[in-house]
């Protein structure tokens, strides 16, 4: 089972980079700071943009960090709670319902293992689109005012590492490499595009 990570945060003030690290440490450079207008904060996983509360003496957690933690909790349900299992609903056709009878162990155990197959057979080309997605979440939200932004995104997509390269050549140096970061595994040759 994939053991989730301490995310990684970068913050960013415009085109600079002011903080990186673990939550808590971005989270204090930011409270030393207290810059205005404030700056941005992106995970460096999914390159989203990540909300946190600076205000000093705020405690921890701060009421909007304690919000988008709680968000991420499912209720309890159904299933078997040692295993972290959690109800939701799938809709399938008869065939599929079908199919899904006659395996060992019925339909979740078939689910679960057709999922874990798929996850392995496809991690390479998941790795390649989730680095996409969030190389232009971040591009989208901090770039998207930069010379050749449109035809670097052209690029990311494209799987152009040369092209993308130059078109973010110019860009502010923070700006450039943190990018360079997040498309790392963008440019890995998934079977469609030697198909």
């Amino acid at each position: 089972m994939d053991a989730p990570s301490a995310p990684q945060l970068t913050a960013f003030l415009g085109y600079q980079q002011i903080a990186h690290g673990p939550r808590e440490s971005v989270l204090a450079e930011l409270r030393r700071r207290q810059d205005n207008p404030p700056a941005i904060v992106f995970d460096d996983h999914s390159g989203e943009r990540v909300e946190l509360e600076a205000a000093p003496g705020c405690g921890t957690p701060c009421p909007a960090e304690a919000d988008i933690a709680g968000s991420t909790r499912h209720a309890r349900g159904v299933g078997r709670p040692r295993l972290g299992v959690v109800a939701r609903e799938v809709t399938l056709l008869p065939r599929h319902w079908e199919w899904l009878s006659r395996q060992p162990g019925g339909a979740s155990v078939a689910l679960r293992r057709l999922v874990d197959d798929a996850r392995r057979v496809y991690a390479d080309r998941d790795a390649v689109r989730a680095s996409r997605e969030s190389t232009y979440r971040f591009l989208s939200t901090v770039a998207s005012a930069l010379p050749g932004f449109e035809e670097a995104a052209r690029a990311l997509f494209a799987g152009d590492p040369a092209r993308f390269a130059e078109q973010t050549r110019d860009w502010p140096e923070d700006v450039a490499r943190y990018a360079r970061h997040l498309s790392a595994n963008s440019w890995a040759t998934t079977p469609e595009q030697t198909a």
